[in-house]
């Protein structure tokens, strides 16, 4: 009898699975699945987010008097693809942005821009001729957007302590670039508006715009036509974001430096150029198809998006050499 009483206690301090408890269960089962099934879908619709705003403008408290706008713009991007849009590359496998691969290659095809923009500033813009110390800041930003965009709280093929992650490192390199524009507002910093200065910097982003034209080519060459080509639309976001990148600081930079292009007569020729990379900017096809550039019913967005940037390039080698004489 006492046993049968001890096994009594016992069956009911168990969960009862009879009944109202076991549809219960199976609803929240249920639930759960669902939950998981949706995880990943939802939370890549909710995150990713292609800004490809041309018409994008710096908050009235972003330019100090006296400040470089291109600067300025620069640092804008990094804190709206950081902080405001927010930063996808580096996402781990259980996030659900980890599983996007457009939004990642546009933000760093961003960044790739801005880096080389940095660089130009550091080497050439902010320094007077060739014989004057770098700027500490300028220098940071440039060092800071050369950080890989993919770090993560852990890199575990480097160390298995927590290291500095991608985000961080470009809102370093933001900061470093607004403590510049700082100084140049209060003249302790230079910003050199002379036309060699302008023409050293745009020859250095017609290099890189060749070299993004290159991939395209390689890429059109060796895959144009396929059934399936996975990496067409990361070679086009890419190259999408360092456009987009390229047409804001420049036609900032048209901004900063207005007594120049006035003076060389070079207003219409910069804003065809502009113009030509805005196109480059501005293609958003709901599917990149790399068709064969021949092909009679399947497009090939990546020949569209060179020919533009192509396009732009050229104008741009065109106002560089009006720039040398």
């Amino acid at each position: 009898m006492v046993a049968d009483r001890l096994m009594g206690q016992a069956r009911r301090l168990l969960p009862d699975f009879s009944g109202t408890s076991v549809r219960t269960a199976g609803g929240i089962g249920i639930a759960i699945l669902v939950a998981a099934l949706l995880y990943y879908p939802v939370g890549m619709l909710i995150t990713n987010h292609i800004d490809d705003d041309v018409d994008y403008q710096l908050a009235a408290d972003a330019l100090p008097e006296g400040a470089s706008r291109a600067v300025a713009m620069a640092a804008a991007l990094i804190s709206r693809e950081v902080d405001e849009n927010r930063w996808v590359a580096n996402d781990p496998f259980f996030l659900p942005p980890s599983a996007l691969d457009n939004m990642p290659n546009y933000q760093q095809g961003i960044i790739s821009a801005l880096a080389r923009f940095a660089f130009e500033l550091t080497d050439q813009i902010g320094r007077t001729r060739g014989t004057s110390q770098t700027d500490k800041d300028l220098q940071e930003a440039a060092g800071q957007l050369q950080y890989a965009g993919d770090v993560w709280v852990f890199d575990l093929s480097t160390s298995l302590a927590p290291t500095t992650t991608s985000e961080a490192r470009y809102r370093k390199a933001a900061r470093s670039l607004r403590n510049y524009n700082q100084r140049l507002s209060g003249g302790t910093a230079i910003f050199e508006k002379r036309a060699d200065n302008l023409m050293a910097t745009l020859d250095r982003f017609a290099l890189d715009m060749g070299a993004s034209s290159a991939t395209l080519d390689r890429h059109i060459a060796e895959h144009a036509g396929d059934f399936i080509d996975m990496h067409s639309d990361d070679v086009f976001y890419g190259i999408k974001g360092q456009s987009y990148a390229y047409y804001l600081i420049i036609r900032e930079l048209g901004l900063d430096y207005a007594n120049v292009l006035s003076e060389r007569e070079l207003t219409n020729a910069w804003a065809k150029m502009l113009e030509s990379l805005r196109h480059t900017a501005e293609l958003a096809p709901m599917v990149v198809v790399n068709g064969a550039p021949d092909a009679q019913a399947v497009p090939s967005h990546l020949a569209a998006q060179g020919f533009y940037l192509l396009r732009a390039r050229t104008k741009l080698r065109e106002i560089t050499n009006i720039l040398l004489k």
